[in-house]
């Protein structure tokens, strides 16, 4: 596969404060990419650098092989072939839906451009929407036609900036779904910022994880989630609670759930102390039968489970899924089991 995206050691600053640093990231082609992190972390402003928007103060990025912004130059937005999707869809109100698509196409005919028009609100199954206005039609309707009006003239590269952070929770997911397929379809290029890790690993190929102004880990979402790099990214990804590793007597490391398997540490080489293991709610098992029992201190109803927050042996919080017919009291004893396939160890 062909690199369509390459970004190098890239900082930006703002009047002598650096906001990005050491930026590295690419992209193969027609790959979708997110940018993931906490407000401020400065993955909005690594968009607008990658856009044009803003001028990078060291580093490059380069396009198909070819530079487009470095320290000396940068290309201007219109001449870099990308489409942008925003936050606020940017739709104009006084244009009905055919107007706004059409607004960028130019040097086409009529008929060129009201056939480029139906087959975009074909893709989108907004075929019967052409005539109306954005008032007229609902968030996730309106942030599909900003969609393709950023495709209509058939962009190398599409940015989307928060471009699911309007849209109502009941449709997200649905609409979510059908931007990656859509994208996939068209083979486009894609970058995504979110600060929403469960829109990242629905849409995106590649995911990088940043944090003021660096990126502290760039792999898939299931990576990202199973073996974070760092204590961010695992405190950042998911839910989780770390428990201390101690060495025993025996001369043998466990945490208060039990003894480490040793096949399972591999070549990881641990110190006696100040050390601690990451532990998801889908490590501990529900089972009425175990030895091992916890305290519920509180639980979360989500309908096909729950979501338990438990108190082990007195000291110990942990949290734990389970099927929403295991309905237990607050205050109640029910039993766990660890079943952990991977252990994600940190210093403390």
């Amino acid at each position: 596969m062909n690199k369509k995206l390459i970004i190098s050691d890239l900082s930006l600053s703002y009047d002598n404060n650096e906001v990005l640093t050491d930026i590295n990231f690419d992209l193969e082609e027609s790959e979708i990419g997110c940018i993931l992190g906490p407000s401020g972390c400065g993955k909005t402003s690594l968009l607008r650098a990658i856009g044009g928007f803003e001028n990078i103060t060291a580093g490059s990025i380069l396009k198909d092989g070819v530079c487009i912004s470095n320290k000396i130059q940068n290309v201007p937005i219109q001449d870099r072939q990308m489409g942008m999707v925003f936050q606020d869809y940017a739709l104009f109100p006084n244009m009905d839906v055919k107007s706004n698509i059409s607004f960028g196409l130019r040097g086409i005919s009529k008929k060129e451009k009201n056939s480029r028009v139906d087959y975009l609100l074909d893709l989108v199954n907004l075929g019967n929407y052409k005539n109306k206005y954005p008032h007229e039609l609902s968030g996730g309707e309106q942030q599909r036609v900003a969609l393709i009006r950023s495709l209509a003239t058939s962009p190398d590269i599409l940015l989307l900036d928060e471009p699911f952070s309007n849209i109502d929770a009941d449709v997200k997911e649905d609409l979510v779904t059908d931007v990656r397929d859509l994208l996939k379809e068209l083979s486009i290029t894609s970058i995504i910022v979110t600060h929403d890790q469960y829109e990242a690993f629905n849409i995106a190929d590649k995911v990088a994880i940043m944090n003021n102004g660096r990126v502290e880990q760039i792999g898939s979402a299931y990576d990202i989630y199973h073996k974070p790099s760092n204590k961010f990214v695992a405190d950042f990804i998911g839910l989780g609670v770390f428990l201390p590793i101690i060495k025993n007597s025996n001369g043998k490391f466990e945490t208060p759930l039990g003894l480490l398997d040793e096949n399972k540490l591999g070549n990881m080489k641990l110190n006696s102390k100040d050390i601690e293991m990451l532990i998801r709610p889908d490590d501990i098992i529900h089972n009425d039968e175990s030895n091992i029992q916890a305290i519920v201190e509180e639980k979360q109803f989500r309908g096909a489970e729950f979501l338990y927050k438990l108190l082990y042996n007195n000291d110990y919080p942990l949290l734990c899924y389970a099927p929403s017919h295991h309905d237990h009291k607050i205050g109640e004893s029910i039993g766990i089991e660890l079943e952990i396939e991977h252990y994600v160890i940190f210093e403390k």
